[in-house]
């Protein structure tokens, strides 16, 4: 049963934010039949990489972490694990590049957005989409000192989103100014926006940038 991490949106919310319910539906649409594709194409991908993280350190594959979703519920989210064993909790601090938390093989995993593959399985349950706000960690959540910032939780957060391909190079981005490109995502979430948004992120990911 998930839980509610006690999310206020910002009010009034309709002046910044109007459900379309036929794009709603639709997203949600593709979101379950690319993610089920995806699940099963990079299924060998996802089988190597276990083996090369369970044989560098015999630790867990998988790396679970709660974070909030949509309406500010609480959900887990799945990764490979790229980081020590004793570097895998809640800690605040973002990774860097060179980061001596991270492994030899999660510097790889990270460096080829191989260690995001899990999530695929996220977005079939429910809880994520293909695009959308990054999900965050609960503690984040409550240092936002201004209300609009919870606004990035009227929709399901996601694999990637707007910030992650205009600031790819400047992660670890300031949080205001993620959740800043957040909302505007939120204002102009459309099919097409979705669709240059994956597209964008694909030719980031391509090009190795940004990824620690």
């Amino acid at each position: 049963m998930s839980t509610a991490l006690g999310v206020r949106p910002a009010a009034p919310t309709y002046l910044v934010y109007r459900q379309n319910v036929a794009y709603s539906a639709w997203q949600r649409a593709l979101d379950v039949a690319f993610a089920g594709v995806a699940l099963i194409v990079t299924a060998p991908i996802v089988a190597v990489a276990a083996l090369a993280i369970k044989l560098e350190d015999g630790g867990p594959v998988f790396f679970v972490q709660r974070r909030v979703g949509r309406f500010g519920r609480l959900f887990d989210l799945y990764k490979l694990r790229t980081m020590k064993v004793q570097a895998c909790g809640d800690a605040p601090s973002p990774t860097t590049n060179g980061d001596r938390r991270v492994t030899r093989v999660g510097a790889f995993l990270r460096k080829t957005s191989i260690d995001e593959f899990p999530q695929f399985l996220n977005v079939v349950v429910g809880n994520m989409a293909l695009v959308g706000p990054r999900p965050e960690q609960p503690f984040h959540v409550r240092s936002y000192a201004a209300p609009w910032q919870q606004l990035r939780h009227l929709v399901k957060p996601g694999i990637t989103c707007l910030w992650q391909i205009r600031c790819r190079q400047q992660i670890p981005l300031h949080l205001p100014d993620a959740t800043a490109h957040d909302v505007e995502y939120i204002g102009r979430a459309s099919t097409v926006t979705d669709a240059r948004i994956v597209l964008g992120t694909v030719r980031a990911v391509f090009s190795s940038q940004g990824a620690y």
